[in-house]
């Protein structure tokens, strides 16, 4: 069959991307075997001439797909979830990580670069994303959400089983605007306002855009009818989509892509005033863990939501969340318990995020023993991204944005091929032409993931770089050194967080 459902998504992988029903199917995407399309039942013995009066009868119309009323209630709670994740979850768990006195400046980078993207995912975002177009940008059709009414309807996971559009761009557009408020992490404490405002409009619109595009997009399971339908459909798929990469609810698209532009920024402004001369301890962990308890609730939508569905999907993905963030807190917190004689609240709330990031790639393909396995490698290998891989590079990422969200957003890309093996209790691709699943081959899904996991370095590092240039160039990158001593709360903002 061409092999071509191999990539067929090998499980639908972007259980995150929805085309416009009627209008844009998408490359095939591979549920997961339990997402069976319903099985015909055989008919029993009828008469003849029942039979020659049924034939001679004129063929009635199949009824209009409709949404489910359930899947659109549980998604648009999960698209609150996902927001409640950005604002107050990164927020807070970011400002207690920095000093006192720019605690309300990351709150306000935060919650500015979210309302922004928000904004600018209505105007063009989405379009760019999930419409189509080639195999790397969607098209301009959807600007301002054109054509999009209450009565809009986009495809899920299963064949005939829509949902509401305008909950999708929600759902998505919180998608887009966490991925960007992650970035600030890796350069707070002395970048201006302004331009990181700049900076994300760029990035948002060059990176964040077609990298979803070219994992998500897809024209939905009905339009695989037969081979070449379904040929045809996966021509006009995302790049990364139509080579059958995995990435459930955002392991590239967010972790990998957000970690890596952070970096880049680290790099490009530089190290902090007194960086690894003074010490430069969190100055409220009470919050960050908060903010880490946030992120873990809101991440159940994130995860979950990606299903589309209210079904046993979205249940796994649900389960799978709360084990290996679960084993992640553990095996980060045991580590620096052996290693440094103490176990550290940070830790635990570090390890916990650490193992949300590794699992959203895999959440809906694995069962819950690669998830459980999964978090436990988190907590361990992302504890020294932070600590061993931090000081190698040698760049001030002062929030640990790609120790946490690069090495466990490409951990769990890669496992995902792995796990997702039916032989280790995964779930293989769903061939949407055969109505059964597909025969697994965890090295080719593996040399899959690894191209995914390079185009997203790549793409992200050469968009990052440019659009730090460009904005440094001309309004400016970095606040003064003046204004670093003092703090960004008062010189940027006027404000203070804490008024003694």
């Amino acid at each position: 069959m061409k092999k071509i459902l191999l990539a067929l998504s090998l499980s639908g992988a972007l259980l995150s991307a929805a085309p416009l029903y009627a209008e844009e199917a998408v490359a095939p995407a591979a549920v997961t075997a339990t997402e069976v399309a319903p099985v015909a039942a055989t008919p029993a013995p009828v008469a003849e001439p029942v039979v020659a009066a049924a034939e001679a009868a004129p063929a009635e119309a199949a009824p209009a797909p409709t949404a489910n009323k359930g899947d659109d209630a549980f998604l648009m709670i999960c698209a609150a979830f996902v927001i409640l994740m950005t604002i107050p979850g990164v927020a807070l768990f970011y400002g207690g990580l920095v000093r006192k006195k720019n605690m309300l400046s990351v709150l306000m980078q935060v919650f500015t670069v979210f309302s922004l993207v928000s904004v600018l995912w209505m105007i063009y975002g989405y379009s760019v994303a999930f419409t189509e177009g080639n195999a790397f940008f969607g098209s301009l059709d959807k600007v301002f959400l054109s054509g999009v009414t209450a009565d809009s309807l986009a495809a899920s996971w299963n064949k005939a089983t829509p949902i509401h559009e305008m909950i999708y761009i929600v759902f998505q557009g919180a998608f887009a605007a966490i991925t960007c408020a992650l970035i600030v992490g890796a350069f707070a404490e002395r970048a201006k306002f302004a331009g990181v405002l700049a900076f994300i409009v760029l990035w948002f619109t060059f990176s964040y855009l077609p990298i979803a595009h070219m994992v998500w997009y897809w024209a939905g399971p009905d339009a695989y009818t037969d081979q070449t339908a379904a040929d045809a459909a996966l021509a006009t798929a995302g790049w990364l989509f139509q080579k059958g990469a995995l990435d459930f609810a955002g392991g590239t698209v967010v972790h990998i892509n957000a970690a890596v532009a952070g970096l880049v920024g680290a790099y490009v402004i530089g190290k902090r005033i007194g960086y690894g001369k003074e010490a430069m301890l969190p100055h409220n962990v009470v919050m960050t863990m908060i903010g880490s308890a946030l992120l873990w609730f809101g991440w159940f939508g994130f995860n979950a939501g990606s299903a589309l569905e209210a079904n046993g999907v979205a249940g796994l993905a649900f389960l799978n969340t709360w084990l290996a963030t679960s084993a992640a807190a553990v095996s980060w917190m045991a580590t620096e318990w052996i290693f440094k004689s103490k176990p550290s609240m940070l830790g635990a709330a570090s390890g916990a995020v650490a193992g949300l990031v590794a699992i959203t790639p895999a959440c809906g393909f694995v069962g819950p023993g690669g998830a459980l396995a999964i978090g436990l490698l988190a907590g361990i290998i992302c504890l020294w991204g932070v600590h061993g891989l931090k000081k190698l590079m040698g760049a001030d990422d002062a929030l640990d944005v790609f120790g946490v969200h690069g090495v466990g957003g490409i951990l769990g890309a890669m496992l995902t091929a792995v796990f997702a093996d039916p032989a280790l209790g995964g779930i293989s691709w769903w061939d949407y032409v055969a109505n059964a699943p597909g025969a697994y081959d965890m090295a080719a899904q593996l040399k899959i993931q690894a191209i995914a996991v390079g185009t997203t370095v790549v793409w992200s590092g050469v968009v990052a770089f440019i659009a730090f240039k460009l904005v440094d160039i001309t309004i400016g990158l970095r606040v003064s050194e003046e204004e670093e001593r003092i703090g960004l709360d008062v010189t940027s903002h006027g404000e203070r967080a804490y008024n003694d």
